[in-house]
């Protein structure tokens, strides 16, 4: 007999993705409906027949809707697909709660995460362990650090764990969910990634840390993992590189062939004619390559400039200040102090550029 439904079981949909399941996710299925779970998303993504049993079982029960994919499409898109039927069939739902089926999500702790959601309905909810618990698998513990501090490092994004699949995310946010890229595990980590930019906020609701045979399923590959999450910032690094030698190339021939003839201005004047050369090639590059900007293309291009006009005569007042502090008339030199400067901005421009030049925002 089901326990009394409370406003988490009654307004929020469980998303349960999965691939030949086994006894661990009849019991995840059982521990919900005995709860009171009254809607209950399963995708079944492309499990072989000798497993059809368990989704048979669980669609015996008045609360589970069961979704089939006919071949394998990875977790991604098993858990767009049930995103999808929500927004289409479920509009009394106000959100969706995320977990696995191995049993390593409590019931417990998933309604914790779901009712924190409700209280703050603009804000993903994610249920983190504590990885500094004892009998917590060393692969787990290195695997969860390195991410975080890369998206730390790389995102300002400050998350203890990385990898929970236990997410409580408002119906508002589902639409744009849908359309981050991924299918298969990268789907997760993308999700995280692009919260930010979306200006989606999160909390993070302490859960349990259960591990089950040295957690040998967990699908961490850290070096797949690490890439995913600094892939961005590389793209960034390539786009600047390249930019760069452009402008370095120009700074130089402006130097040597007109530096004379500027005189005290030679080196704003090498500055300003190089960086309109070679700042809208990386423009563009960061906003469809890098970053990806499905917002506006006017809106990004002005914030571009608005940051590219100060930094470029940043660069410029700081090259020609150690210039003359060094007594410098070599263009050679003056270049290299050119790089020296513009690495150093290199990193502030890469986080302005990151959270409001490319913002997706609302």
């Amino acid at each position: 007999m089901a326990n009394k439904s409370g406003p988490c079981q009654e307004s929020l949909a469980i998303v349960l993705p999965s691939l030949n399941p086994d006894a661990k996710f009849g019991a995840v299925v059982d521990g919900l409906v005995e709860k009171g779970f009254q809607h209950i998303v399963i995708v079944d993504d492309g499990s072989d027949g000798d497993h059809q049993v368990w989704f048979e079982r669980a669609q015996a029960y008045a609360p589970c809707a069961v979704l089939h994919h006919g071949v394998n499409k990875g977790k991604g898109r098993a858990l767009k697909t049930a995103f999808q039927y929500v927004l289409e069939n479920l509009p009394e739902v106000e959100g969706v709660i995320t977990i696995d089926g191995d049993g390593q999500h409590l019931v417990g702790d998933i309604i914790a995460c779901g009712e924190r959601m409700l209280q703050n309905p603009e804000k993903v909810v994610l249920g983190c362990r504590d990885f500094d618990a004892p009998g917590v698998p060393a692969r787990s513990v290195a695997g969860n650090k390195t991410t975080s501090r890369m998206f730390r490092l790389c995102y300002g994004i400050k998350l203890s764990d990385t990898q929970t699949g236990l997410r409580a995310i408002p119906r508002g946010c589902l639409e744009r969910f849908c359309r981050i890229e991924g299918e298969r595990f990268e789907y997760e980590t993308n999700m995280l990634l692009h919260m930010k930019r979306m200006g989606i906020g999160f909390l993070e609701q302490p859960i349990e840390t259960v591990y089950e045979d040295e957690n040998v399923r967990s699908h961490y590959d850290p070096v797949k993992d690490s890439w995913r999450i600094f892939k961005i910032m590389f793209k960034f690094l390539l786009s600047s590189f390249g930019s760069t030698l452009i402008d370095l190339g120009i700074f130089y021939l402006v130097m040597r062939l007109l530096g004379a003839r500027m005189g005290a201005y030679a080196e704003l004047g090498a500055t300003v004619i190089a960086r309109a050369c070679s700042s809208f090639a990386n423009f563009n590059a960061n906003n469809s390559v890098v970053f990806g900007n499905e917002g506006s293309y006017k809106r990004a291009l002005l914030r571009y400039y608005c940051l590219c006009i100060p930094q470029m005569l940043v660069s410029a007042g700081l090259v020609t200040l150690i210039n003359h502090l060094l007594s410098n008339s070599l263009p050679i030199i003056a270049t290299l102090i050119k790089f020296a400067v513009d690495t150093c901005l290199f990193f502030i421009s890469y986080q302005i550029q990151r959270e409001w030049v490319f913002s997706q925002k609302k």
